[in-house]
């Protein structure tokens, strides 16, 4: 794998206003992604996922402000560009799979029509080289008859041809960074092994940078190098997917995984893990760990400050007041707060 980063962000925080106040949707998150890797980014429903994804793709909505340290694609400043210059690099150097493609095709203009675009407003050829090529992906994407498939409407597809359609729209234009937002969701089982499967293959094919957006962990175990978890905003910890999965060191990480029934590691019939509680709101002023209130470990001093990232070399890092040492013997400390 080529050592090669293509997209670098450090300290990127999305505030946005709303009735209430402020809602501090992503909170100083910092990631790399490589050449031909996978970065998985896990959690919950309101964690900060995909406003993270939208705010490097640079469609946040109007209501939200962006800061970052750092935000470049393959070396380039993406913070000093205009909105037509980014709209230049969108579906060219950095493409964005959604969790529908319903709602990311168009349904009155037929499948070729729209991959052709893509390859031609990016100024990649003519017409005709754009219908070569998009002929070429259909292929690669495992689609049966691709001429006759491209003079269809998105309707006529099934939500799987549809999904495969939106990954060779991605593909056009040979980018360097994909951003996957729960593109399995809407599908059913099978047709959610089979995309996966596509979806790593064609990756290591072109050698393309990968950002897969997911709250299911299955999904993560198959096709995860690199893992990021992310909780309330922030990235909580970070890690390749066998060192996280073997040696989870935040608490709500070890919650997630201990949700997950793994045959031979857990006896039938009993009960699963779960982690009580709810998200925080993140609006107004956040004092202490986000997760305190749901934790089993929590002290008194978890409450009153925010920890930064405990670097453990090598890209491993967590985010806790505690080690996982110390948390051994935290139960039994007289000042834990529930």
């Amino acid at each position: 794998m080529s050592q090669e980063i293509v997209l670098e962000v450090k300290d990127l925080s999305v505030d946005i206003n709303v009735p209430a106040g402020t809602l501090h949707a992503v909170s100083n998150l910092s990631l790399h992604v490589k050449k031909g890797e996978t970065l998985c980014i896990v959690g919950e429903s309101g964690c900060g996922k995909s406003i993270a994804s939208l705010a490097i793709m640079n469609l946040l909505p109007r209501r939200a402000s962006l800061t970052a340290k750092t935000l470049a694609l393959e070396g380039r400043d993406l913070l000093s560009l205009s909105e037509a210059e980014f709209s230049n690099l969108r579906g060219d150097r950095i493409g964005m799979i959604f969790q529908d493609p319903m709602t990311s095709l168009n349904p009155v203009f037929r499948i070729g029509n729209q991959l052709e675009e893509v390859y031609m407003e990016h100024g990649k050829g003519n017409r005709k080289e754009a219908r070569e090529r998009a002929e070429y992906l259909l292929e690669k994407v495992g689609i049966v008859a691709p001429k006759e498939r491209l003079s269809q409407y998105p309707h006529q597809l099934s939500g799987g041809l549809r999904q495969r359609m939106m990954i060779a729209m991605t593909l056009m234009c040979d980018p360097a960074l994909i951003i996957a937002d729960e593109p399995t969701t809407a599908l059913d089982v099978t047709m959610q092994a089979q995309t996966l499967n596509l979806l790593r293959s064609l990756q290591k094919e072109f050698n393309t940078g990968l950002i897969l957006i997911t709250h299911d962990l299955g999904v993560v175990a198959r096709m995860a190098d690199r893992v990021m978890v992310m909780y309330a905003g922030y990235a909580v910890e970070i890690g390749t997917a066998v060192e996280v999965f073997d040696n989870p060191n935040h608490p709500y990480t070890r919650g997630l995984i201990d949700c997950i029934p793994v045959p031979g590691r857990r006896k039938p019939g009993s009960k699963l893990g779960s982690i009580r509680g709810i998200v925080p709101a993140l609006v107004g002023d956040i004092k202490g760990c986000t997760f305190r209130n749901r934790c089993d470990f929590s002290i008194t001093q978890c409450a009153d400050e925010i920890v930064a990232l405990k670097e453990l070399g090598k890209g491993r890092a967590f985010r806790c007041i505690l080690t996982p040492e110390e948390r051994k013997t935290t139960l039994q400390n007289p000042g834990i707060t529930q």
